[in-house]
């Protein structure tokens, strides 16, 4: 059964989907979300270290107690053309708290400055430098939610077809892994879902560009996936994107990749960043914190040669 807070926040969400003019230019849309951003506390005990990161702006979100030889390197999201450390701060050190390790938050190049493969390029930076750094790469969660959750997969892609050591695990929240929109919960889901509509998602046109959006590292979906490391999946019931999701978990495991695929009942698009308010966001963040220490202890089995 769903929580009281879940019905305030789906009629806030509501509320503001339908009093929003989604056509205005994306640096409005930005200012706006940024605004929005200081409702996002961040939690008690957390040191935030701004980072440059080969480069690329990033955050080190270190929890009191957190191992400091393990890392989650972390994807915003944001269509590709919004969101940063600021927006994504306090979700972060969450979930950071809750797997018992420190995060790097990444403030990766955004559309339509800068559009694709710019994103990817970046992300791939990031973990070159914390390999450079003399983290293991076995020693490495990437996570990322909506175009974060797309730009995880597509940066493990790119490490895989680059020969490149893959990290520990990988965790997708309410992923768009497809960017040519074929997935039915785009029609089936579009009354249910509080907060997305397809002119949202329409912004990812500015990351695009040209090219064909069945391309691998902008649409992971139609991508070879084996190889992959272990995969969570968290997606919302009511969600337009819950077929990016789903397609994903099912491909994914027809390649040989472990997958762990969470439907959340009446949830939406990553309803984590309403985490602590929203008990429904705390219990999620509490299942991605007891899967990433589950991958990170049996990365660190395989590579002192035990059986896990």
């Amino acid at each position: 059964m769903s929580s009281l807070q879940s019905f305030f926040f789906r009629f806030c969400l509501n509320y503001m989907k339908a009093t929003t003019d989604w056509g205005r230019p994306v640096a409005k849309q930005r200012a706006e979300l940024e605004r929005h951003a200081h409702w996002l506390k961040l939690p008690e005990q957390v040191e935030v270290k701004p980072v440059a990161a080969n480069g690329v702006a990033a955050e080190w979100l270190q929890p009191v107690g957190a191992a400091l030889d393990q890392v989650l390197l972390y994807l915003h999201g944001g269509g590709y053309t919004m969101g940063s450390c600021n927006t994504h701060r306090a979700m972060t050190a969450r979930i950071a708290k809750a797997s018992r390790i420190r995060a790097l938050l990444l403030e990766y190049r955004l559309a339509p400055e800068y559009p694709f493969p710019a994103a990817v390029e970046d992300a791939l930076a990031a973990y070159a430098w914390l390999r450079q750094s003399g983290t293991s790469p076995q020693q490495i969660v990437i996570a990322g939610d909506s175009a974060g959750g797309g730009l995880t997969l597509a940066t493990l892609l790119s490490l895989r077809d680059a020969g490149e050591p893959l990290p520990a695990a990988a965790i997708c929240i309410s992923p768009l892994t497809d960017l040519a929109g074929a997935g039915e919960s785009l029609r089936t889901r579009a009354q249910a879902d509080p907060w997305l509509t397809p002119e949202i998602l329409g912004l990812t046109r500015h990351y695009m560009g040209e090219h064909d959006p069945r391309l691998p590292l902008l649409s992971p979906l139609y991508a070879d996936l084996h190889g992959l490391p272990p995969l969570l999946i968290q997606v919302g019931q009511d969600e337009i994107l819950l077929s990016d999701s789903t397609r994903l978990a099912e491909q994914a495991q027809a390649a040989g990749v472990e997958v762990t695929l969470e439907v959340w009942p009446d949830m939406w698009h990553v309803w984590h960043l309403f985490a602590p308010q929203l008990p429904e966001a705390q219990q999620a963040i509490h299942v991605i914190g007891a899967f990433t220490q589950q991958c990170l202890k049996a990365a660190q089995a395989r590579e002192q040669g035990q059986t896990c």
